[in-house]
């Protein structure tokens, strides 16, 4: 499973011209799902995303996480993270999950984030979707459960 988590002032997501997610201080967290993940790998994510330190103190030091800080999370389910670029000029997305098991693991992540205590906003998952991030500093963390970056 793979994330990247982006520090933001302000995020929404808009589906056919309707906003399904907004959030104000926290994270947009872009999702995707790979084919040999499992829960643990979204418990992992969901709980090292919690409690990344990468907020100000009253030092302006990286040390606050986003618990500390009463943030928020706008989670977009997006399987291009998965997309092999490596060989040529198309994208491969082999590694993709299936959408059927994407949606399980998604909705895993989310509640996961729910159950510390963190408002959590959503995207329609399989949606055409347009996300409104205001990157803050910028901070962008790339994460993947299996620890590959």
């Amino acid at each position: 499973m793979r994330a990247v988590v982006q520090r933001v002032t302000e995020g929404d997501v808009t589906v056919e011209n309707q906003v399904t997610g907004s959030i104000g201080n926290g994270f947009v967290v872009l999702l995707g799902v790979e084919d040999t993940d499992t829960e643990k790998d979204a418990e992992y994510l969901a709980d090292k995303i919690v409690g990344l330190r990468v907020f100000e103190d009253s030092e302006d030091k990286m040390n606050l996480s986003l618990q500390d800080v009463g943030g928020e999370m706008l989670v977009i389910s997006q399987f291009t993270l998965l997309a092999d670029a490596r060989k040529g000029r198309r994208p491969n997305f082999v590694k993709a999950a299936r959408p059927e098991m994407a949606r399980k693991l998604y909705e895993h992540f989310v509640e996961k984030v729910k159950a510390q205590g963190v408002h959590v906003g959503e995207g329609v998952f399989q949606a055409h979707m347009l996300v409104r991030i205001h990157n803050d500093g910028p901070v962008t963390i790339l994460l993947d459960s299996n620890k590959l970056f």
